[in-house]
């Protein structure tokens, strides 16, 4: 099948076959994602997503791990995403793990007997875009939840057998308030319980609304130091077993002209100077990890 769009997995999909049943985000509103934008969201037909499945079956695949694709496979009404993990198992029956993007409206769109029904038949994780646990930010960046209702809707998943793995973002809050978000995000997060962290620094890409806004001044991107020191206090809190995985660029403002802020898209990737990736275990591997996040802070 040809996949329409970029792909993007959470790195713990890294070796999941990813089978598409839908192409773009049905929400595709948050103000800092530019990832589906010249998508217009659509159901895949039934017909297309059996011919795959029949075409990696044909070719010997057994693929144990199954992700769901597109940007929230997880709307998908109750019936359709039944219908096609039937299909899965009439397939590729070696499949025992099933998984997708979530959003905590498409959660609180299903019923408990529903969430339980998928939980049976292996779909066991879901990923969501978390970002922040500071109710101020998800209404500035146009989310569409709130951290009572990602409680409550993170409550009826684990009540249902489903796990979830959090997305965040260091820097999302601003310049000025990364110890403060990194404090609410770990109370969230030390709540809720993911199976996994996977903090992706916040990059303003001009052809989004938190670019335009951060042209005009409404919004002060944090620096790369600020963002580190943000995950660093946030990997100090959690006390919750979970894999961290964290991502944080640098690049060449200037060499750039600031393409955050001019709309120079096509050249934004190019300056980029630098990566720092932390991830492990906590909390076995707290001391590792902070010691990654020093070693970085002291050569920037």
């Amino acid at each position: 099948m040809d996949y329409e769009g970029r792909i993007c997995r959470t790195p713990g999909e890294r070796a999941s076959y990813k089978l598409p049943i839908s192409v773009g985000c049905p929400y595709n509103a948050c103000a800092f994602c530019d990832l589906f934008k010249d998508l217009q969201y659509r159901e895949l037909p039934i017909e297309q997503v059996e011919m795959e499945l029949a075409r990696v079956h044909d070719l010997g695949g057994k693929p144990e791990r199954i992700m769901l694709g597109d940007g929230n496979a997880f709307y998908m009404d109750f019936e359709r995403l039944k219908e096609i993990i039937l299909l899965i198992e009439r397939y590729l029956p070696s499949c025992t793990f099933i998984s997708s993007d979530a959003s905590i409206p498409s959660i609180a769109a299903k019923t408990d007997e529903e969430l339980a029904w998928l939980a049976e038949h292996n779909y066991k994780l879901v990923y969501i875009g978390i970002e922040s646990g500071l109710d101020d930010v998800l209404d500035f960046m146009l989310k569409d939840h709130d951290n009572a209702e990602c409680r409550e809707q993170i409550a009826r998943l684990h009540a249902a057998g489903i796990e979830y793995g959090a997305h965040i973002m260091t820097g999302v809050a601003g310049a000025g308030r990364g110890l403060e978000n990194a404090r609410a995000t770990a109370a969230l997060l030390n709540e809720t319980r993911p199976v996994s962290v996977c903090n992706f620094s916040m990059g303003v890409s001009p052809t989004t609304t938190l670019g335009k806004w951060a042209k005009e001044g409404r919004f002060t991107p944090a620096p790369v130091l600020e963002c580190l020191e943000e995950e660093r206090e946030l990997i100090s809190l959690l006390d919750i077993p979970v894999h961290f995985e964290g991502f944080h660029f640098d690049y060449d403002r200037e060499k750039a002209s600031c393409p955050e802020c001019t709309g120079d898209t096509a050249e934004f990737n190019d300056f980029i100077t630098a990566w720092t990736h932390t991830h492990g275990e906590l909390p076995k591997d707290r001391k590792n990890l902070l010691e990654q996040i020093d070693h970085a802070l002291a050569v920037r």
